[in-house]
């Protein structure tokens, strides 16, 4: 182990290799058909190697979590190279993202929706088009971030048995579940029961949507404009390792 909490290169292929596989099976559904696994397999390897070159331990989360999203990122970033979702949506996503963080940070609360709308020039109605239309990206999902949903997200420690330290663990210390908890907390309340109703309990938004009594099209859109906020917050965390989560051409 290195001083600053990294494994030898040989040693964290071996040692991450699960997390690689179980990364690239969550993702694997979003994936083009001419693309195999093993091909997204050796992008997440690329992501892990990078992942150790620029780890920081005194700006960074612990290493686990720091690759993580280097390993999701760079897998995420070669399907987008694709343009398998359309460059004008990544820009809208990129483009709302910017605004809420902007806005947010001056007004040290959550923006509301007619603030945002203002910001950007826009109608109410032309900025939930938007985020109906960012909402509808395959690649845009809390997922995205290192949260996964339902029970899977507190199974991936049985990925690796073979004794010894478990990074498989220490991806799940209570750092990462911690910052996670303190950003969807600071979300409004409507956008935090649709994060808790679509992730935690698993079910679809159309069943959201009935619970709150508001459109299926209405949740998406709350959806994603909760993914806009807590990108924003976790970014701040997890520096530029959060971006392979970000939507905007790179």
């Amino acid at each position: 182990m290195h001083v600053d909490g990294t494994p030898p290169p040989d040693e964290a292929v071996r040692a991450y290799l699960p997390l690689v596989r179980w990364l690239v099976q969550r993702l694997a559904v979003r994936k083009p058909p001419q693309v195999e696994l093993d091909e997204m397999v050796s992008w997440g390897i690329e992501g892990l190697l990078d992942a150790m070159k620029k780890y920081d331990p005194t700006k960074q989360a612990a290493f686990a979590t720091y690759a993580q999203f280097r390993i999701r990122g760079a897998i995420l970033d070669r399907l987008r190279a694709m343009d398998w979702v359309s460059r004008s949506v990544r820009q809208k996503a990129s483009l709302l993202e910017k605004t809420y963080h902007t806005l947010e940070g001056q007004l040290g609360r959550p923006a509301t929706e007619e603030e945002v709308a203002d910001a950007l020039g826009l109608a109410l109605p032309e900025l939930h088009a938007m985020l109906s239309e960012v909402g509808q990206m395959s690649l845009f999902s809390l997922e995205d971030l290192g949260v996964d949903a339902g029970s899977d997200r507190w199974q991936i420690e049985k990925l690796l048995d073979d004794g010894g330290t478990d990074p498989m663990q220490a991806m799940l210390s209570r750092e990462r579940v911690d910052l996670v908890a303190e950003a969807i907390a600071t979300l409004p309340e409507k956008e935090r029961t649709v994060i808790a109703l679509y992730y935690h309990e698993g079910i679809t938004m159309k069943e959201a949507g009935a619970i709150l009594g508001l459109t299926e099209s209405r949740v998406s859109q709350l959806h994603a404009q909760a993914l806009l906020r807590l990108r924003g917050l976790l970014h701040e965390h997890f520096g530029d390792a959060a971006e392979g989560a970000a939507t905007e051409e790179r």
